[in-house]
């Protein structure tokens, strides 16, 4: 699909989500739940809040999809610090900021609204990096 941070990927396993890349990937066959995730994610752009409430299976540790799980619980223009999401699943904030750069699913799990103790933005597993995380969190109304 193409969006306003570049064109993107979405990869589907066993009726579930697995990916999300950017660039144009392998060939697949349209199916439901890639065009409900396309729409989804073209409300997100239009400046909505969907409920991105879709079976998502990222590959990754347990601890990884624990944190993932966590950040899910994050709302909408919101953002929460390493720290904050550390203590939450009982971590540290250096494991967390790993655990980000390995996500899979950006935007679909929002690391981009994980932010260092001093309102830093930390990385972005997404292309584009930090530029990417920032036109992420304008979009959703956070103010940097």
């Amino acid at each position: 699909m193409h969006s306003p941070v570049g064109d993107l990927s979405i990869s589907e396993e066993d009726g579930a989500i697995v990916a999300l890349d950017w660039g144009w990937g392998s060939e697949q066959t349209q199916t439901p739940l890639l065009e409900k995730t396309i729409g989804l994610l073209n409300d997100y752009f239009d400046g909505e809040d969907p409920d991105f409430t879709l079976p998502l299976i990222p590959h990754g540790t347990d601890f990884q999809r624990k944190i993932w799980t966590a950040m899910r619980q994050i709302p909408y223009g919101q953002t929460v610090t390493y720290g904050e999401l550390a203590e939450q699943v009982g971590s540290s904030p250096r494991a967390v900021g790993r655990a980000c750069g390995h996500n899979p699913l950006p935007i679909l799990i929002p690391c981009h609204r994980v932010l260092g103790s001093d309102g830093k933005l930390g990385g972005y597993s997404g292309e584009g990096g930090i530029e990417t995380k920032t036109a992420l969190l304008r979009l959703e109304g956070v103010l940097l």
